[in-house]
């Protein structure tokens, strides 16, 4: 074993698979074996590995400007045209662009941006956050508080009510829907939830609701038709800002430019990315916020002399322009219109697993879908624990098949959006062995419900 403590890491099972190169939507492991990456390495290398572009751009830049930080007044060309070139096609109003380096910094740096703009504006009661059940936003203290799941808080002693965290329901309406309710009803009850939770805590108090359009690390929840629109008429009612966490949904991954686009949100007041914004050739992330808060902060960080936050890589000029040369080859080349076909491919692809007797639920849009395992497929009653979803991800992995057990017994899909409709098709030959090897097991012992 070497010296690292690896991050979301069983600490007893560390050092399992060891990769050395990858090429396209494959890599290798130190053995020589091939994989193809279902899960573009942590739901982040849109345009997979070994592109030389990006490469070269990388190379390019470290001869030209290797590193300059931003604080002071000091700026960088690359920098400032990225902010540019995102600014035009987010949907963020006249959007303003804070880089960091992850998405967690970037959702971190949003819980102070919120304060610093409330403050501002002569209400700095207002700042509490309604985040959901079985959200992810990150790992940093403040973000690891916005994620809604169980093994980011253990051990941790996390202040939620010291950052003024609240908790709404999920909107899954597989695992959260009451006997006989329809997805109408069910959007109904759990919205009616919200309202009462924002007038039991005072709208005054409260300054925005955050969301993944699409969920990633809790499962791929896509809520059902008319929630969105139903939340943005309670928070637009109550004055309340819409935060949209795009880190995994962001730029072409759901068969839209963006989460927002395909789940009908409305203009996002704040958006938080990365991973995909630079197709994870280097770590860069970016907090946005509305225009006119950026206005309103400027006179506040006048009168203290600085606005006091900022990263030492914030802004990397070559993270930066790894990043603007994505975002060309995304529009260049088309990437999001293909991987939107492709896309939808891989979801009827997927699709025909429904009637597996281990498949409760396959759910997903463009390429980012989940299949969920159950005990009993009648009652969708779930396995206990996660080892039936390791197991499956294992059994997928000795296939030939990367990909992730998430929220318990779901295996979560997410190649590269280069992905061809031939590799689909191979994905989905290794993922049926995979499967039926984890039936084989989960019958051998016995852990159907019946």
């Amino acid at each position: 074993m070497s010296a690292i403590i690896y991050p979301t890491t069983n600490l007893k099972a560390t050092e399992t698979l060891t990769l050395e190169r990858g090429d396209g939507v494959y890599v290798y492991d130190n053995n020589g074996n091939k994989y193809l990456e279902g899960l573009a390495g942590l739901w982040c290398t849109s345009l997979g590995y070994n592109n030389r572009e990006l490469i070269e751009t990388v190379n390019e830049q470290l001869s030209t400007l290797c590193y300059s930080h931003m604080f002071g007044g000091k700026t960088h060309q690359v920098g400032m045209d990225l902010s540019d070139k995102l600014s035009a096609i987010l949907p963020v109003n006249n959007g303003k662009i804070f880089f960091g380096n992850s998405g967690s910094d970037a959702n971190d740096s949003h819980i102070k941006m919120l304060r610093y703009y409330f403050n501002a504006i002569g209400k700095p009661e207002k700042r509490k956050i309604i985040s959901r059940e079985r959200a992810y936003h990150g790992v940093t203290v403040a973000s690891a508080a916005l994620t809604g799941l169980a093994p980011n808080h253990e051990h941790f002693d996390l202040p939620f009510e010291a950052l003024g965290i609240l908790r709404t329901d999920a909107p899954h309406y597989y695992r959260g829907a009451l006997k006989g309710e329809s997805e109408v009803q069910f959007v109904e009850r759990i919205t009616h939830n919200l309202e009462q939770l924002i007038l039991k805590e005072g709208p005054e108090t409260i300054a925005a609701f955050i969301a993944e359009p699409i969920t990633g690390a809790s499962g791929v929840i896509v809520p059902p038709k008319g929630y969105y629109e139903k939340v943005q008429a309670i928070l637009n009612k109550y004055d309340i800002l819409f935060w949209a966490d795009e880190v995994i949904t962001g730029f072409g991954r759901t068969g839209n430019d963006f989460g927002s686009t395909t789940m009908n949100i409305q203009s996002p007041d704040l958006m938080t990315l990365a991973k995909q914004l630079s197709s994870a050739y280097m770590p860069i992330s970016a907090a946005v916020i509305r225009g006119d808060m950026y206005e309103a902060m400027i006179e506040p960080s006048s009168q203290v002399g600085v606005f006091g936050h900022g990263y030492t890589y914030s802004g990397h000029p070559t993270a930066a322009a790894v990043a603007l040369k994505t975002l060309e080859i995304y529009e260049r080349d088309n990437i999001f219109e293909k991987a939107a076909d492709v896309g939808e491919y891989l979801q009827r692809r997927l699709a025909e697993f429904r009637d597996h007797p281990l498949v409760g639920e396959v759910r997903g849009a463009g390429l980012l879908a989940a299949v969920e395992f159950v005990a009993n497929k009648s009652t969708g009653e779930a396995f206990k624990g996660g080892a039936i979803g390791a197991y499956a991800q294992q059994a997928c992995q000795k296939h030939g098949l990367i990909t992730r057990s998430v929220a318990g017994s779901s295996l979560a899909f997410c190649p590269p959006l280069i992905i061809t409709l031939e590799q689909v098709d191979e994905l989905i030959e290794k993922f049926s062995k995979g499967l039926q090897d984890t039936l084989d097991y989960v019958v051998r012992e016995n852990l159907i419900v019946q």
